[in-house]
């Protein structure tokens, strides 16, 4: 069993538990067809167009609110 060289200190215990906090927030971006806030490289959840062609019929409403849910997460 391996021995110990030194006690680690509660401050840099703490410090390490903590660095999942400081990871960057998800970068979001503007749709080009309704100027809404979308994640990049993902469906629009408002018009439901992506790189300039409509995937999701805008009156397909439960598909987008589908696509809102899975965003959401």
């Amino acid at each position: 069993m391996g021995v110990q060289q030194s006690r680690r200190s509660k401050s840099r215990t703490r410090r390490k538990r903590a660095a999942w906090l400081s990871t960057d927030k998800p970068s979001v971006m503007e749709c080009p067809q309704c100027h809404a806030v979308k994640l990049p490289h993902r469906l629009c959840p408002e018009c439901g167009y992506y790189n300039g062609r409509e995937v999701i019929a805008k009156n397909d409403q439960a598909a987008l609110d589908k696509v809102k849910k899975e965003q959401a997460e």
